[in-house]
């Protein structure tokens, strides 16, 4: 379990999102930790390939061979 302090303006954001849709705040702040969960691990993914020095393959290159 996790207890955190949420400034003022944050936690008032977030009672108005949770009125307007209907969703508990506990469901809001599960889904956005979620996402940026989601987001920093794909990012650091990422980045650690990006240092292995493996050969890049451009865009262009990319979608030229799917046929896009």
């Amino acid at each position: 379990m996790l207890a955190i302090r949420l400034p003022e303006t944050i936690e008032e954001r977030l009672n108005a999102l949770a009125s307007e849709t209907g969703r508990s705040k506990t469901a809001l702040a599960r889904e956005a930790i979620l996402e940026y969960i989601d987001d920093l691990e794909d990012y650091y993914l990422a980045e650690a390939r990006a240092r292995r020095n493996r050969k890049t393959i451009p865009l262009d290159e990319v979608e030229r061979k799917l046929g896009l």
